[in-house]
């Protein structure tokens, strides 16, 4: 069988081609499954994590795959959800789960999630925080902000009195892609 993924090199670590391939073969029987609805809103694409092996995948190139199968699983899962229930439903469901947003970005900056515990580092809350602001832009004034830039979003590390908690604030992003790539 070929190889799905571009190789690292023999003496570079790469995504284990056992666990790769198993979870994309995997995701491709979910998705094709017709009626699967549960199962399809079931299977985190986000949360796929792969063991490390010299020679293995190249680690762009899946988690740049892991992107584009993430939305085409929002893309199923909307279209079921319209067919289902109706375009309105649908962007009712979107905005619900937006709501659920909006205290954060409420907070004032530097106080929008708990700090990472003593002796830690996290994210710099200042770069968090700005791209808050754009989120904020995003609802409020229809500034444009796309799934890809959230998940593309880095931050410094700060130390603990000035940095957030880095789950808290990675948990929150997941939620504003999903709603962001339901938007799409």
């Amino acid at each position: 069988m070929a190889d799905l993924f571009p190789r690292a090199g023999s003496t570079k670590l790469g995504y284990k081609v056992e666990d790769v391939d198993a979870y994309f073969g995997r995701a491709r029987y979910v998705y094709e499954q017709p009626g699967a609805a549960e199962e399809l809103a079931d299977f985190d694409v986000r949360r796929a994590s792969f063991g490390l092996q010299r020679g293995g995948y190249q680690t762009p190139a899946v988690d740049s795959a892991l992107d584009r199968l993430e939305v085409a699983f929002t893309a199923r899962i909307k279209e079921r959800y319209i067919a289902e229930h109706g375009q309105d439903a649908w962007m009712q469901n979107l905005a619900s789960r937006a709501q659920s947003l909006y205290p954060r970005l409420r907070r004032p900056a530097g106080e929008r999630f708990a700090k990472p515990g003593a002796m830690r580092g996290g994210y710099s809350a200042a770069d968090v925080d700005q791209l808050l602001d754009r989120m904020t832009a995003f609802f409020d004034q229809g500034k444009p902000l796309t799934a890809d830039e959230v998940r593309a979003a880095s931050f410094k590390r700060r130390s603990s009195w000035r940095a957030y908690d880095e789950k808290v604030v990675d948990a929150y992003l997941a939620r504003a892609v999903d709603i962001l790539l339901g938007a799409a």
